[in-house]
Protein backbone atom coordinates (compact mmCIF):
# COMPACT_ATOMS: atom_id res chain seq x y z
CA UNK A 1 0.00 0.00 0.00
CA UNK A 2 1.37 3.41 -1.15
CA UNK A 3 2.47 6.03 1.78
CA UNK A 4 -0.15 8.85 2.40
CA UNK A 5 1.21 12.14 0.92
CA UNK A 6 1.39 15.51 2.67
CA UNK A 7 0.88 18.19 0.72
CA UNK A 8 1.79 20.78 2.93
CA UNK A 9 5.48 19.11 3.84
CA UNK A 10 6.01 16.85 1.00
CA UNK A 11 9.58 16.50 1.65
CA UNK A 12 11.45 16.95 -1.60
CA UNK A 13 15.00 16.33 -1.96
CA UNK A 14 17.36 19.20 -2.66
CA UNK A 15 18.72 19.91 -6.29
CA UNK A 16 16.08 18.72 -8.60
CA UNK A 17 16.11 18.78 -12.54
CA UNK A 18 13.86 21.20 -14.24
CA UNK A 19 10.99 20.20 -17.00
CA UNK A 20 9.79 23.22 -18.84
CA UNK A 21 6.42 22.61 -19.87
CA UNK A 22 4.70 24.17 -23.04
CA UNK A 23 2.61 26.66 -22.73
CA UNK A 24 -0.91 26.57 -24.63
CA UNK A 25 -3.31 29.73 -25.12
CA UNK A 26 -6.86 27.71 -23.81
CA UNK A 27 -9.29 26.88 -26.43
CA UNK A 28 -11.76 24.96 -27.47
CA UNK A 29 -9.47 23.45 -30.00
CA UNK A 30 -6.29 23.19 -27.63
CA UNK A 31 -8.32 21.76 -25.01
CA UNK A 32 -9.99 18.83 -27.31
CA UNK A 33 -9.13 15.06 -25.51
CA UNK A 34 -8.30 17.17 -22.11
CA UNK A 35 -11.92 18.73 -21.88
CA UNK A 36 -13.48 22.03 -22.43
CA UNK A 37 -14.31 25.89 -21.69
CA UNK A 38 -16.81 26.52 -19.97
CA UNK A 39 -18.89 29.69 -20.25
CA UNK A 40 -21.21 29.47 -17.27
CA UNK A 41 -21.11 26.73 -14.63
CA UNK A 42 -24.74 26.56 -13.69
CA UNK A 43 -26.31 23.16 -14.52
CA UNK A 44 -22.97 22.24 -16.67
CA UNK A 45 -23.37 18.10 -16.51
CA UNK A 46 -20.15 16.50 -15.24
CA UNK A 47 -19.24 13.01 -16.04
CA UNK A 48 -19.64 10.47 -13.58
CA UNK A 49 -17.91 7.04 -14.55
CA UNK A 50 -19.79 3.87 -13.34
CA UNK A 51 -18.31 1.89 -10.69
CA UNK A 52 -16.69 -0.66 -11.95
CA UNK A 53 -17.36 -4.79 -11.90
CA UNK A 54 -15.05 -6.72 -9.91
CA UNK A 55 -16.18 -10.26 -11.72
CA UNK A 56 -17.42 -11.11 -14.29
CA UNK A 57 -20.92 -10.37 -13.46
CA UNK A 58 -21.83 -6.66 -14.61
CA UNK A 59 -23.03 -3.60 -12.80
CA UNK A 60 -26.62 -3.66 -12.60
CA UNK A 61 -28.29 -1.06 -14.91
CA UNK A 62 -28.61 2.22 -13.36
CA UNK A 63 -26.63 1.50 -10.59
CA UNK A 64 -22.78 2.23 -9.71
CA UNK A 65 -23.19 5.85 -11.15
CA UNK A 66 -25.05 7.69 -8.48
CA UNK A 67 -23.16 9.43 -5.75
CA UNK A 68 -23.04 12.64 -8.01
CA UNK A 69 -21.04 15.68 -7.18
CA UNK A 70 -19.39 17.54 -4.63
CA UNK A 71 -19.37 21.41 -4.98
CA UNK A 72 -17.27 24.19 -2.84
CA UNK A 73 -14.41 26.88 -3.43
CA UNK A 74 -10.87 25.89 -4.68
CA UNK A 75 -8.58 28.77 -3.78
CA UNK A 76 -5.13 28.96 -5.09
CA UNK A 77 -2.96 31.75 -3.83
CA UNK A 78 0.98 32.79 -3.84
CA UNK A 79 2.39 33.87 -0.45
CA UNK A 80 6.30 34.20 -1.02
CA UNK A 81 7.87 31.62 -3.05
CA UNK A 82 4.97 28.84 -2.24
CA UNK A 83 1.82 28.53 -4.14
CA UNK A 84 -1.21 26.96 -1.81
CA UNK A 85 -4.21 25.47 -2.78
CA UNK A 86 -7.60 24.40 -0.42
CA UNK A 87 -10.48 22.55 -2.18
CA UNK A 88 -12.91 23.02 0.23
CA UNK A 89 -15.16 20.77 -1.62
CA UNK A 90 -12.99 17.95 -0.81
CA UNK A 91 -11.25 19.55 2.66
CA UNK A 92 -8.08 19.45 0.86
CA UNK A 93 -4.41 21.68 1.55
CA UNK A 94 -2.06 21.72 -0.72
CA UNK A 95 1.94 23.33 -1.96
CA UNK A 96 0.50 22.93 -5.61
CA UNK A 97 3.77 24.71 -6.68
CA UNK A 98 7.03 27.05 -6.05
CA UNK A 99 8.29 30.32 -7.25
CA UNK A 100 11.95 28.83 -6.70
CA UNK A 101 13.78 25.53 -5.88
CA UNK A 102 11.72 24.26 -2.68
CA UNK A 103 15.01 24.23 -0.47
CA UNK A 104 14.96 28.05 -1.24
CA UNK A 105 11.75 28.76 -0.99
CA UNK A 106 10.36 31.55 1.13
CA UNK A 107 7.11 32.95 2.55
CA UNK A 108 8.74 36.36 3.24
CA UNK A 109 9.72 36.98 0.03
CA UNK A 110 7.43 39.67 -1.36
CA UNK A 111 8.69 39.61 -5.38
CA UNK A 112 5.47 38.61 -7.48
CA UNK A 113 6.32 35.20 -8.73
CA UNK A 114 7.73 34.68 -12.05
CA UNK A 115 6.95 31.14 -12.60
CA UNK A 116 5.72 27.70 -10.79
CA UNK A 117 7.61 24.85 -10.22
CA UNK A 118 5.00 21.31 -10.08
CA UNK A 119 6.72 18.42 -7.89
CA UNK A 120 2.77 16.61 -8.11
CA UNK A 121 -0.24 15.75 -10.38
CA UNK A 122 -2.82 13.77 -10.22
CA UNK A 123 -6.14 12.26 -11.86
CA UNK A 124 -9.83 11.14 -10.72
CA UNK A 125 -10.77 7.77 -12.48
CA UNK A 126 -14.04 8.85 -10.71
CA UNK A 127 -15.14 11.59 -12.65
CA UNK A 128 -14.55 14.75 -14.48
CA UNK A 129 -14.10 18.45 -12.76
CA UNK A 130 -15.18 21.76 -13.29
CA UNK A 131 -13.25 25.11 -12.32
CA UNK A 132 -14.90 28.16 -12.50
CA UNK A 133 -12.94 31.40 -11.82
CA UNK A 134 -14.80 33.88 -9.58
CA UNK A 135 -12.49 36.79 -10.72
CA UNK A 136 -11.77 37.58 -14.45
CA UNK A 137 -7.87 37.11 -14.22
CA UNK A 138 -5.49 34.64 -15.91
CA UNK A 139 -4.96 31.13 -14.10
CA UNK A 140 -3.06 28.02 -15.27
CA UNK A 141 -3.99 24.37 -15.18
CA UNK A 142 -1.39 21.89 -16.21
CA UNK A 143 -2.80 19.35 -17.93
CA UNK A 144 -1.75 15.35 -19.67
CA UNK A 145 -3.78 12.99 -21.21
CA UNK A 146 -4.78 9.96 -19.68
CA UNK A 147 -1.71 6.78 -19.32
CA UNK A 148 -0.22 5.47 -15.89
CA UNK A 149 2.85 5.55 -17.57
CA UNK A 150 3.00 9.36 -17.61
CA UNK A 151 6.43 11.38 -18.08
CA UNK A 152 7.13 14.76 -17.11
CA UNK A 153 7.35 15.73 -20.76
CA UNK A 154 3.51 14.88 -21.21
CA UNK A 155 2.69 17.46 -19.28
CA UNK A 156 0.99 20.68 -21.45
CA UNK A 157 0.36 24.03 -18.96
CA UNK A 158 -2.39 25.71 -20.67
CA UNK A 159 -3.33 29.46 -19.92
CA UNK A 160 -6.51 31.08 -19.75
CA UNK A 161 -7.62 34.72 -19.69
CA UNK A 162 -9.97 34.36 -16.78
CA UNK A 163 -13.29 35.19 -18.98
CA UNK A 164 -14.14 31.10 -18.57
CA UNK A 165 -13.69 28.25 -16.89
CA UNK A 166 -12.57 24.82 -16.89
CA UNK A 167 -13.83 21.35 -17.37
CA UNK A 168 -11.35 18.53 -17.52
CA UNK A 169 -12.74 14.57 -18.58
CA UNK A 170 -12.33 11.05 -16.13
CA UNK A 171 -8.91 10.32 -16.13
CA UNK A 172 -7.26 14.02 -16.90
CA UNK A 173 -3.73 14.49 -14.97
CA UNK A 174 -3.86 17.93 -13.64
CA UNK A 175 -3.22 19.55 -10.26
CA UNK A 176 -5.64 22.14 -9.40
CA UNK A 177 -5.83 25.54 -11.07
CA UNK A 178 -2.77 28.00 -10.59
CA UNK A 179 -3.24 31.96 -9.74
CA UNK A 180 -0.79 33.87 -11.95
CA UNK A 181 -0.76 36.41 -9.08
CA UNK A 182 -2.33 36.84 -5.44
CA UNK A 183 -5.59 34.89 -4.15
CA UNK A 184 -7.54 33.91 -6.87
CA UNK A 185 -10.72 31.72 -5.93
CA UNK A 186 -12.88 28.92 -7.87
CA UNK A 187 -16.06 27.09 -8.11
CA UNK A 188 -15.12 24.06 -8.01
CA UNK A 189 -17.05 20.55 -8.55
CA UNK A 190 -15.95 17.06 -9.00
CA UNK A 191 -17.04 13.58 -8.54
CA UNK A 192 -17.54 12.58 -4.90
CA UNK A 193 -16.40 9.40 -4.78
CA UNK A 194 -13.31 11.17 -5.26
CA UNK A 195 -11.29 8.94 -6.10
CA UNK A 196 -7.41 10.17 -6.67
CA UNK A 197 -4.16 8.49 -8.64
CA UNK A 198 -1.29 10.16 -7.84
CA UNK A 199 2.49 11.09 -9.56
CA UNK A 200 5.46 12.71 -7.68
CA UNK A 201 8.07 13.81 -10.01
CA UNK A 202 10.32 15.06 -7.44
CA UNK A 203 10.76 11.23 -5.92
CA UNK A 204 9.84 9.38 -9.51
CA UNK A 205 11.66 11.22 -11.90
CA UNK A 206 14.39 13.83 -10.10
CA UNK A 207 12.63 16.79 -11.43
CA UNK A 208 10.21 18.72 -11.37
CA UNK A 209 7.56 20.40 -13.89
CA UNK A 210 8.35 24.38 -14.54
CA UNK A 211 6.09 27.08 -16.23
CA UNK A 212 7.13 30.71 -16.69
CA UNK A 213 4.40 33.05 -15.81
CA UNK A 214 4.08 35.42 -18.04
Amino acid sequence: MAAAIDYMNPDLPHGLDIVTMPVVIATEDTLKGYGCLVDDPNGFQLEIVKWPAAGWRPVDDGTGDEAGTKVGIFESEWKGDFLFGRNAAVGGNYILAYNTLPELAALENSNPPSQMMLWHANYHPDGGQLFFPLQDEPFYVPLALPTDDITPQQFVCFAFDGSKGLYIHPNIWHEGVFAKFGCMRFHDEQGAVHARVSVNFAKEFGCLLRSPLD
